[in-house]
């Protein structure tokens, strides 16, 4: 923490809290990359490993969450210092939920690997790519309380958004052209809105650094994610 407090365990309280973060991050990041490599082997036991990792997090979790509660109720911090507690509870709270998306992309692996290999998941795994970077530039910018980090991530989100919606249309298509297709690109579906929903929480951890360091949430932004209202006619034809 840059400011300097008169009872110096306050400060290391929060470098602690600071750490409890960064390795709740790391171990977020890495279950991701993790799932999306299963992914793209088709490897189960990879996957089952994800899988069994997820309680790490949670744990990791409790224990941000205690150490809030306790300066919170002992040390009753004010501005900048509140901020950075609050900022905590959120990003925590995010990264959390990152540790299960990548554990729902495991479990689908699971059921992946007893299909036929789909072209779909080569574009899967560049969304994959594009989503990891953003948590590492978010970690980066959330240890050293860089606003113009956060920033790239919330911009990096457009285009994961945009991404999504293309590989959305892509999967219906194929389950359109060939009713043998459905389930695996039913699972597929679901693993590419796992991974567009990690780029979310991405960039809420980006809006709650921008909160710490500037005192204010950023500007809301425009969802880029139009999958939600794409239609395909009977042709495959994109309707909206």
């Amino acid at each position: 923490m840059a400011t300097d407090h008169i009872v110096k365990s306050f400060d290391t309280e929060l470098q602690h809290l600071d750490n409890c973060i960064a390795q709740m991050g790391g171990l977020a990041e890495t279950q991701l990359a993790e799932a999306m490599d299963a992914l793209a082997k088709r490897d189960a036991l990879a996957a089952e490993r994800v899988v069994a990792r997820d309680a790490r997090i949670d744990a990791l979790e409790h224990e941000v969450h205690e150490r809030i509660v306790g300066l919170l109720a002992l040390r009753q911090p004010m501005a900048r210092d509140l901020r950075a507690v609050v900022a905590a509870l959120r990003i925590a709270t995010d990264l959390e939920r990152i540790g299960d998306y990548a554990k729902n992309i495991a479990k689908r692996t699971l059921a992946l690997t007893q299909a036929p290999p789909k072209s779909a998941v080569a574009t899967i795994g560049r969304l994959g790519k594009l989503v990891q970077g953003m948590i590492k530039t978010v970690l980066d910018a959330y240890i050293d309380r860089d606003v113009d980090k956060a920033a790239d991530v919330r911009l990096a989100d457009q285009e994961v958004d945009q991404l999504h919606t293309s590989l959305f249309r892509e999967l219906l298509t194929y389950m359109m052209e060939d009713p043998r297709n459905i389930t695996s690109c039913t699972h597929l579906l679901f693993v590419a809105k796992n991974v567009e929903r990690v780029g979310d929480h991405a960039t809420n951890i980006a809006e709650a650094v921008h909160f710490v360091v500037r005192g204010q949430e950023p500007e809301s932004r425009t969802k880029g994610d139009q999958s939600s209202v794409t239609v395909i006619d009977e042709r495959g034809r994109t309707t909206r």
